[in-house]
């Protein structure tokens, strides 16, 4: 028994250091005085200071930053809607059809959406004279992706949710709106957080996509990263690297934070109405 308690935990400590290890390495080296990686000369601030001279890096991320927030608040409000039509209406003409359009991004490669993409909207430009490769057409790109993702989100809440609550609801006198409002928001306020967190990231770190679909002034930050790598990375690369780690953990922490608070307000007024109704 004992032996097999060591094993587990070794093999977790294990996992654990193959994932995060190579993080640890990129962050340490942010502050290596030397620009070789594998080589340690001291500790430094200045390849922060030369990020902060970097335009082109610079560009990229502010440019990535506000697609990848766009992109997290269109794919919940679409995969919303697309998780609440696939689960609440379970006949109506199409169906199939839908949900098999609506998984689909899931399981095709990123190569084949991003070429798809690109040869529709570029007949689109050449019919209509628009859109113009950029921010818009990488936007597009990227919620077809993310919208998929939200609604598997989304639905996996939605199929865990006991009907009686809305019925109660509806049978009180409250309109499918204010269920909605009230009732249902609620309850899967933490499955939106999540996706809108999933779909952020995707964005955000996406090259396929954003390759196809990008044009002359549009390039996104994992393009400014991935064209330079293949002349060697600068080390104010891991710097900005760096700096997003920080941001997202602290995100995440604090969502998770917001969600364990939220799971334990809702339980404890759970435990009071089923009180009082005693």
């Amino acid at each position: 028994m004992k032996s097999n308690v060591l094993f587990s935990r070794a093999w977790l400590a294990g996992s654990y250091a193959f994932l995060y290890l190579p993080i640890v390495a990129l962050v340490i080296f942010s502050f290596n005085d030397s620009a070789i990686p594998s080589l340690w000369r001291g500790f430094t601030f200045k390849w922060y200071a030369a990020l902060a001279n970097d335009g082109e890096m610079l560009a990229g991320f502010w440019l990535s930053l506000r697609i990848a927030l766009a992109t997290a608040f269109g794919s919940v409000i679409l995969g919303t809607f697309a998780a609440f039509a696939l689960v609440k209406y379970k006949r109506f003409s199409g169906r199939t059809l839908f949900a098999g359009m609506v998984n689909a991004p899931l399981v095709m490669p990123e190569v084949i959406l991003g070429l798809s993409l690109l040869l529709m909207l570029v007949s689109l430009q050449r019919l209509l004279g628009f859109p113009e490769r950029g921010l818009m057409t990488i936007w597009l790109g990227h919620l077809l992706l993310g919208m998929a993702y939200a609604t598997v989100v989304v639905q996996s809440r939605l199929q865990g949710l006991p009907p009686s609550l809305e019925e109660a609801a509806m049978d009180l006198g409250a309109k499918p709106a204010q269920v909605f409002r009230l009732v249902t928001l609620p309850m899967i306020a933490q499955s939106l957080l999540s996706a809108w967190l999933l779909t952020f990231t995707i964005s955000l770190d996406d090259v396929v996509i954003s390759a196809f679909l990008s044009g002359p002034g549009a390039t996104t930050m994992p393009l400014v990263i991935f064209s330079r790598a293949r002349l060697g990375l600068n080390p104010s690369v891991n710097a900005m690297a760096t700096v997003i780690i920080t941001v997202v953990s602290l995100g995440v922490i604090a969502a998770s934070y917001w969600t364990v608070r939220a799971e334990r307000r809702r339980q404890q007024e759970v435990n009071a109405a089923q009180r009082s109704g005693s």
